[in-house]
């Protein structure tokens, strides 16, 4: 498969998985005993009929995905690890290549982990994909020491791509999905200074900012960082665990969150 100049495909082979290994190396170059996933791991899962896959320039490397069948079993696919170079559209075409082949094995449903205070991927997770997050999962693998999440805590949000939703479908198409934000929405968390600021929860729409480049702020003021991130698992994950439901994200505002009235059903 290719997409946007960038050839997709899967792996099979040892000497892949370990090309796969070295760049997840470069770009987290995590403690030997902390990597995101062994070359042994990639050559399981891909003989056991599970995803791996490399995405090239060229013959280059530039990113790649590797993933596992979850439960319900015959439902879902669970996105483990994707790792890129970043920008020239390489992790949208590894997510088409990933989407595609969900389908092709009677999938319905995509998942995976991601940091709730990195901007950059909220954004690309939920206006450029479609997925949603469903979930809000605190210090969800434990102390990570590797060069972007040391001395942090890995709170994580479960984010659910539904393939064949029709803001999924319009996403594939290149036509990103942006939320409705009517005028009565209110803000309740905001970015002051590089600090949150707690506003109301008690809305029906509300936006839960998260600060502009969170991995900076780790070097720059630890303190400012932490703060972030007890402040988004406060409201974002109390909002989520109280049935309220992600919409989308907006640079200007963060995440959409919509309440549920009364006894109105949770979404499908």
């Amino acid at each position: 498969m290719t997409a946007g100049g960038v050839r997709v495909t899967e792996l099979s082979e040892i000497g892949d998985f370990a090309d796969v290994f070295q760049l997840f190396d470069d770009i987290w170059h995590p403690e030997p005993a902390n990597t995101p996933i062994s070359v042994e791991m990639m050559r399981a899962l891909s003989h056991a009929g599970n995803y791996v896959a490399g995405a090239y320039e060229g013959d280059h490397l530039v990113g790649a995905s590797v993933a596992f069948l979850g439960a319900p079993p015959g439902q879902v696919l669970h996105s483990h690890v994707t790792g890129t170079a970043i920008g020239r559209g390489i992790g949208f075409a590894l997510k088409l290549h990933q989407r595609t082949w969900a389908l092709a094995r009677g999938l319905d449903r995509i998942t995976w982990t991601y940091d709730p205070l990195v901007r950059r991927n909220a954004h690309f997770n939920l206006a450029k994909l479609g997925a949603r997050p469903e979930e809000y999962l605190p210090s969800f693998y434990g102390a990570m020491d590797d060069a972007i999440n040391a001395g942090d805590e890995s709170d994580r949000v479960l984010a659910v791509w539904r393939l064949t939703q029709p803001h999924v479908l319009a996403a594939a198409r290149r036509e990103p999905s942006a939320p409705a934000v009517p005028p009565d929405a209110v803000a309740a968390l905001t970015d002051r200074d590089q600090r949150p600021i707690f506003g109301r929860t008690d809305a029906r729409t509300l936006l839960v900012a998260v600060p502009e480049d969170i991995e900076a702020l780790r070097r720059t003021d630890p303190g400012a960082a932490k703060a972030w991130r007890h402040a988004v698992r406060d409201v974002l994950g109390g909002l989520l665990g109280e049935g309220a439901r992600v919409t989308g994200f907006v640079r200007e505002g963060g995440y959409v969150v919509e309440r549920r009235v009364g006894d109105e059903p949770p979404p499908p």
